[in-house]
């Protein structure tokens, strides 16, 4: 039975910048790369060298830890540069794209005729297997442990977010071979998550579970959905797929290839035409930037979105995971009694001083200033106020960091990804980087428990 969501505790942060619904084919990116960082605890071991010729979906490195865990070439061409940091692990692999992309035939396949077997097979062997993630700890699933279930968030509330209603548009056929596959892998149920008002491309699908969420971010969150629909208790592991993401993976059986398409929202108020660009996953950031223009030169360039994404220069190159590139303005500069005024355009959960509150629907023009300092922990109450999970997030927090175990465990960090605490962050009078504190917490119960 489906069961809808309707938040009362969140954030929706309007900023200006929004991009408009026109989609343009990028300019073709001359490199391509993929960051192991990007994949979280993924030891690389490559398969190819310097110097080599690939063909997109060839496999150029497998996890050191798993090596049927395989990653594959987003473009065709040739291997630059791997990239070493200290102990000489790789931090970079650089490809240098072909004009035009020949692809590794994986074969077309039907997923309902076949077994659970033969579809994590191939969906390991083309390199669409990272695009599952599991929780608890946020990782690349584990193939050899059957999930409870799986889930999908059709619905994007973060600031500045790639619309998926209309990245998705005339997918539907992928969409549904992707979830016909993924139903497979799960003796449980596929949940599916869209908006409200159902006009997703997603909707009306089968083989996955229907739910409904109000737009109050986090509900667009896949770990606010684990909570109100699923929880997950000790000893569980459920699987996520982002939206977009299943549009490569039905691709995959219906065509053979591993096309590994991105369409990418540029937004941000420093942005002259926020508009949707189609690209390709790993691709140079900066022929996006420079396609579009910018309003101003001292900005920030944001691979995600601005809550949780990764600050990168417009030479590098899109992050695995993301679909949004975020340009705002650099907060390098300092307000004269800003602490002691009337503050008409910021946003803040305080009526102390501020007065968004007044204008609930206005966009503002924020830029990436922590108009503080970090300080200790100060109790306000103002996490639980845009924290809609069922825990206590201060608790949480403070048992991460005093690498308690037994009370992380107890307080439910099995379901919770550093996403999940960025609006806690955002309004955190501390300035205390939570997402960060939750991350090295979700790596020590991965190392201690497993």
């Amino acid at each position: 039975m489906s069961k809808d969501i309707k938040i009362k505790k969140g954030l929706t942060i309007r900023l200006k910048g929004e991009a408009d619904k026109t989609l343009f084919d990028a300019p073709r990116s001359r490199t391509f790369a993929i960051r192991p960082l990007d994949l979280h605890l993924i030891i690389p071991k490559m398969v190819v060298k310097e110097g080599d010729k690939i063909e997109a979906g060839d496999t150029i490195f497998y996890s050191k830890g798993n090596d049927v865990v395989k990653f594959s070439s987003p473009v065709s061409g040739t291997l630059t540069e791997i990239k070493r940091g200290a102990k000489r692990v790789i931090t970079l692999i650089t490809i240098e794209g072909d004009q035009q992309d020949t692809f590794r035939d994986f074969g077309i396949k039907n997923p309902d005729a076949m077994k659970a077997d033969d579809v994590k097979n191939h969906l390991l062997a083309s390199g669409c297997w990272p695009f599952m993630k599991q929780r608890p700890y946020d990782v690349i699933a584990n193939p050899e442990i059957m999930p409870k279930a799986i889930f999908v968030s059709g619905l994007a509330t973060g600031p500045l977010a790639a619309d998926l209603d209309f990245t998705l548009q005339g997918k539907e056929k992928e969409l549904q071979t992707a979830l016909s596959a993924l139903a497979k892998l799960t003796e449980g149920t596929v949940h599916l998550t869209v908006g409200k008002d159902g006009k997703s491309p997603l909707a009306g699908l089968n083989d996955a579970m229907q739910h409904r969420a109000n737009n109050l971010h986090p509900a667009g969150n896949v770990g606010t959905q684990i909570n109100k629909i699923d929880p997950i208790n000790k000893g569980e592991v459920v699987w996520t797929v982002a939206a977009q993401d299943l549009v490569i993976i039905g691709e995959l059986f219906l065509t053979g290839k591993y096309n590994a398409e991105r369409i990418v929202a540029l937004a941000g108020s420093s942005v002259k035409s926020p508009q949707y660009y189609r690209t390709k996953i790993g691709s140079e950031v900066a022929t996006i930037i420079y396609d579009s223009g910018l309003n101003e030169e001292n900005v920030r360039v944001i691979s995600g979105d601005v809550l949780s994404g990764t600050t990168i220069s417009p030479k590098q190159h899109l992050g695995y995971y993301h679909n949004v590139i975020s340009v705002i303005p650099e907060g390098d500069d300092y307000e004269f009694f800003g602490w002691n005024k009337p503050i008409f355009n910021k946003i803040s959960t305080s009526r102390a001083f501020t007065f968004s509150w007044l204008t609930p629907k206005k966009e503002f023009e924020l830029n990436t200033n922590t108009n503080g300092e970090h300080r200790a922990f100060v109790v306000t109450g103002s996490y639980e106020q845009v924290f809609p999970l069922d825990m206590y997030p201060m608790q949480i927090l403070k048992a991460c960091m005093v690498q308690d175990l037994d009370a992380m465990e107890a307080l439910g960090m099995y379901e919770v990804a550093p996403e999940d605490f960025a609006l806690t962050e955002f309004v955190c009078v501390s300035k205390q980087p939570h997402q960060d504190i939750i991350r090295k917490g979700l790596d020590l119960m991965y190392k201690e428990i497993g």
